[in-house]
């Protein structure tokens, strides 16, 4: 039953919604409905129709306990399920806000990657979500390195804080469902926010409730993960003594490169120099690959290594700042040249010691703080003779 499509034809259009529990989604679209009605059909089923038909209308009827679908020459006969046993949908919470979706969207393809795949520990398998009036931060961990990004955050409320552990699955979802310059609403449950009068840096309780987001005809509704979220706000206060700009777009995709020859959770190692970097990874007797990129150093401690995986993806997420920044600004984080001034800066004060990731933009400066950051913990690798 709950592996079924809701279809609710009314006069103002035809409602497509599903539920399992745990995440409920619904869309509105236009159609031409000549007789109310609803019927529960095979969701997987209708999807994978659906996505198969030809560009031309497509008709429903509801005929004893069958849905007749035809498009065109196609023509095809769904069994209904029991509508009476499907259970309904839970109500949106309260809204506590809205924002671009676009600009949500890339905030949460940023942090999404970091989040953890170890369900043993589910407060780190979300995307936290903390409001303070009118930012909002999404954060995620798995331990072995923290990506946050704020993002401009109109409040229902002046002074709100709120804070919400919301399933990275259920984030990465939702954001595919975001279209830039449409306003998302987002709205907890009752316990999801406190409002007015906390102060940054003082302790909250997550919302344990509902979150849903709600963006032109569609809406999303999913549960919140309890417990406590890590205090990620220390993790990005240090100061540094080491520091490199790099080109984003020829630093990527050497990595990607250098990663190809690295065995599984082998390194690849940084050896800075005042203009340049070199790139090295090792397989043991198998292979190597060195790979030299023109970089702006300055440091005491000239080499760090790290997992290339969670590095690349500190860097591809550092480089989507060019997305929503200055058309000057924009990099090919495929690997190939750059034609904008943009550049990824790397800041670190050992090679034991977790190190910074951000973007730098093209006149050299830094925002502060940055909008996005990305701490990761080096590997640590024994001197090669």
């Amino acid at each position: 039953m709950l592996s079924g499509l809701l279809l609710e034809a009314a006069d103002n259009g035809l409602t497509v919604s599903c539920f399992d529990y745990e995440v409920s989604a619904r869309v509105r679209v236009e159609a031409h409905v000549f007789e109310p009605g609803s019927a529960l059909v095979p969701g997987r089923l209708l999807a994978e129709i659906t996505r198969s038909l030809p560009a031309q209308p497509a008709e429903f009827c509801l005929e004893a306990d069958m849905v007749n679908l035809t498009c065109g020459p196609a023509e095809f006969g769904l069994v209904c399920l029991a509508v009476r046993d499907y259970p309904a949908l839970p109500d949106s919470p309260d809204p506590v806000g809205s924002i671009d979706g676009g600009v949500l969207a890339t905030a949460v393809a940023q942090v999404a990657p970091a989040a953890s795949r170890d369900d043993t520990l589910p407060m780190l398998t979300a995307v936290c979500l903390d409001i303070d009036g009118d930012v909002m931060t999404l954060v995620a961990t798995d331990r072995y390195r923290v990506a946050a990004r704020d993002v401009a955050f109109a409040p229902a409320e002046a002074g709100l804080r709120a804070r919400a552990l919301v399933p990275a699955r259920l984030m990465a979802e939702a954001a595919r469902t975001f279209v830039a310059g449409v306003r998302v609403t987002v709205a907890l449950g009752t316990d999801g926010y406190e409002s007015g009068g906390a102060k940054r840096g003082e302790a909250e309780r997550p919302g344990d409730g509902l979150i849903c987001f709600e963006s032109g005809s569609r809406r999303l509704t999913g549960r919140l993960i309890p417990g406590e979220f890590i205090k990620y706000r220390t993790m990005f206060g240090d100061t540094f003594s080491c520091q490199a700009d790099l080109p984003a777009g020829q630093l990527i995709g050497a990595v990607r490169r250098a990663a190809l020859v690295a065995e599984r959770a082998g390194p690849v190692r940084l050896s800075f120099e005042p203009d340049q970097v070199v790139i090295e990874a090792h397989a043991e007797g198998r292979a190597r690959a060195a790979e030299t990129v023109s970089a702006d150093f300055s440091g005491d401690e000239p080499v760090i290594s790290f997992n290339p995986h969670y590095l690349l993806d500190g860097l591809t997420a550092a480089a989507a700042e060019a997305a929503v920044g200055p058309p000057a600004a924009e990099v090919d984080p495929s690997g190939g040249t750059e034609p904008g001034a943009g550049r990824i800066r790397l800041e670190f004060n050992t090679r034991t010691k977790p190190a910074l990731i951000t973007w730098a933009p093209g006149d050299g400066g830094a925002p502060a703080p940055a909008p996005f950051r990305y701490v990761l913990v080096p590997l640590r690798v024994a001197e090669r003779s």
